[in-house]
């Protein structure tokens, strides 16, 4: 009886896990949005949604520390417990950086783009699908579909060097886009690094399942 509530009371876990990733795969959505459509009032809505992302971070430790304290967890239950609070803490950056895609988006509202946005919504697409994905391997504890998202980060950072290329070469035939063009890069950075925290949730996934520690970004 006592191990079934105990069992219950991890399901409890996950599922805040999934509906944090959820709401930060929202967040990232809302705040490339807000860049593209120049929508102020959206970012700042991403900006105001940051703290719920760090509150439900702050529950998940709070409710893994307790299990661990007064449950006694064995080696597999442990092992998932703290993949959860190390996943929630990769949550959390990611939603750092969306806020600051929604700061960016602020800062060029307003003002006619240097360049025409194709790279970066691509890249926030990818970075979305691998979010998306990688919670779905974590919902089903499927190992093998979390290695399959250092695939997908391969595009992003292909994608990454190519806005870099573009905004340089225009940066150089005109300074006075400097500016803009720096904000641009930044948020190409963020979701560069979104891409490489949600790979990491990818290696918890694996560990959680298998026990083995793999480096999906070499």
């Amino acid at each position: 009886m006592v191990r079934q509530a105990f069992k219950e009371q991890i399901e409890e876990l996950l599922d805040d896990l999934l509906l944090m990733g959820q709401m930060v795969s929202h967040s990232l959505d809302q705040s490339i949005q807000a860049l593209v459509r120049q929508d102020i009032r959206l970012a700042q809505r991403v900006i105001d949604g940051d703290g719920d992302v760090n509150a439900a971070q702050h529950e998940i430790d709070e409710k893994c520390l307790v299990l661990i304290a007064t449950q006694q967890p064995m080696a597999s239950d442990l092992r998932t417990l703290l993949a959860v609070t190390n996943i929630a803490a990769e949550l959390e950056r990611i939603g750092d950086y969306t806020e600051g895609i929604a700061k960016l988006a602020i800062r060029v509202a307003g003002q006619q783009f240097i360049k025409p946005l194709v790279d970066i919504p691509r890249m926030a697409d990818e970075s979305r699908r691998m979010l998306t994905s990688v919670l779905q391997a974590f919902a089903d504890q499927d190992a093998e579909a979390a290695c399959q998202i250092a695939a997908s980060d391969t595009i992003v950072d292909g994608l990454y060097s190519q806005v870099l290329d573009d905004v340089q070469a225009i940066m150089e035939k005109d300074p006075r886009t400097i500016t803009q063009a720096t904000y641009l890069l930044w948020v190409a950075h963020n979701l560069e690094r979104i891409a490489d925290r949600t790979t990491n949730i990818a290696e918890r996934i694996v560990f959680v399942v298998t026990g083995e520690i793999v480096d999906l970004n070499r």
